[in-house]
């Protein structure tokens, strides 16, 4: 056997050059962006014989989607532990320091000593005792009986501003 035979490959042209170089970047890319391996998957799945003569980008393919799909899956649990351990940190003590000030207040105000009686009231008191108080009382009320065919304040009817009373 010639080792010289042996050796000898047939001629590529550039193109073919090109398109073999463009195959082994997809190979480097698809493992880095998993758009790119979607669309090179979508394309080998589109032509069976392409397929079949680059099965390994194919599969290259197919482990780059499903491992961007378990990190996607990974960053969304980290994400929710995040924001649970923040609102519990954060959110839900001041939460409860808001409601515990809010009933603080009300608790505040039933610790106050009772207030002293009003010194009004004593002195109505008083007022009503007194001979001269009473007796212009009992005149006052004397002057003003209510009507009986009048409406009364709490009918709901409206009274009429320019009504004279019969009793003056």
């Amino acid at each position: 056997m010639n080792h010289e035979a042996s050796r000898v490959r047939p001629k590529r042209s550039c193109v073919e050059i090109e398109e073999s170089r463009a195959w082994m970047g997809f190979y480097r890319r698809v493992g880095q962006d998993p758009v790119m391996a979607a669309e090179v998957m979508a394309q080998l799945e589109a032509d069976p014989l392409m397929k079949s003569n680059h099965l390994a980008l194919y599969l290259c393919c197919k482990q780059s989607l499903r491992t961007h799909k378990a990190s996607a899956a990974r960053n969304r649990r980290i994400g929710q532990f995040v924001r649970w351990l923040f609102h519990g940190v954060f959110v839900a003590p001041a939460l409860a320091l808001r409601h515990m000030l809010r009933q603080g207040g009300d608790i505040a105000v039933e610790c106050l000593p009772p207030t002293a009686n009003e010194p009004a009231a004593t002195q109505v008191k008083r007022l009503k005792k007194a001979p001269e108080f009473a007796q212009a009382q009992s005149s006052f009320e004397a002057q003003a009986p209510v009507p009986k065919d009048a409406p009364s304040a709490t009918s709901g009817e409206p009274s009429k501003p320019n009504a004279v009373s019969q009793t003056a």
